[in-house]
C-alpha cells in the first residue's frame, strides 16, 4: 500500500517511516507536486491534522495521512498546546520555543507535561482519526541531541533520559507519535486482510 504523508517534516518522516511495515510505502508530498505550505490554522490539534488530510485529498485526490502535535504543559495552562511549533513566533525556531517554556516555567514545581498527537486518515472517502499521548516532565534545561522540536527538554515517564537522548528506535516504542502511528498501522493492517 502507498499512502501520502502530509508533512514537509523530514524529521517526522524518517521517524514514522522507520515504525512502519514494509508493506506500507509513505508518499511523501513533493511527490505528488505539493509545494505549498498547507494552512493549519484550527484552535485544536485534531482540527489541524484534518485540515492538513482534507487539503492533500481535496486539492490532489490522494488517500493521505496528516498528523499534528502539541505539548501540553500543565502549570501553563495546556500551553504551548496547538502553537507548539510557532510558540515563540512564526519563526518556528525550536530553540527559541524551548528557551520560552523553560523561562516560563522558571519557578514553577508541577514541571508535568505530555506530548498529544492525532493522525487524521482519509483513506477511501471515509476519515478515520488515531490518537497517541505520551506523559512525562518538562527538565529544567536542554539534554542530549537526537530528536527534534522540544525533545531536549521532555522526559517521559519512567526514564531518566530526554527524548532527545534516545534512539530513535526506542523514542518510538514509547512516544505520542509512535502510539498514534501504531494505532494506524494496525487499522491499515486490518483493512489489508
Amino acid at each position: 500500500m502507498k499512502i501520502v504523508f502530509a508533512t514537509n517534516n523530514l524529521n517526522k518522516i524518517k521517524e514514522v517511516q522507520t515504525l512502519l511495515p514494509n508493506t506500507i510505502e509513505i508518499i511523501s508530498l513533493e511527490s505528488i507536486g505539493c509545494f505549498e505550505d498547507i494552512p493549519e490554522t484550527a484552535d485544536t490539534i485534531e482540527g489541524n491534522a484534518i485540515q492538513k488530510a482534507n487539503y492533500v485529498t481535496e486539492q490532489y485526490g490522494y488517500d493521505c495521512f496528516a498528523d499534528d502535535t502539541g505539548l501540553e504543559v500543565e502549570a501553563l495552562n495546556g500551553e504551548p498546546g496547538v502553537y507548539s511549533a510557532r510558540y515563540a513566533g512564526a519563526q518556528r525556531n525550536a530553540d527559541d520555543n524551548m528557551d520560552l517554556l523553560l523561562a516560563k516555567l522558571q519557578n514553577q514545581s508541577n514541571r508535568k507535561a505530555q506530548f498529544k498527537t492525532v493522525i487524521a486518515l482519509n483513506l477511501a472517502g471515509n476519515q478515520y482519526l488515531f490518537t497517541g499521548i505520551a506523559g512525562g516532565n518538562i527538565t529544567l534545561e536542554k539534554t542530549g541531541n537526537q530528536g527534534f522540536g522540544y525533545d531536549p527538554i521532555f522526559q517521559p515517564e519512567g526514564f531518566t533520559e530526554t527524548f532527545a537522548q534516545l534512539s530513535l528506535a526506542q523514542k518510538g516504542q514509547i512516544s505520542h507519535r509512535g502510539k498514534a502511528t501504531q494505532a494506524l498501522i494496525s487499522f491499515l493492517e486490518s483493512m489489508a486482510t
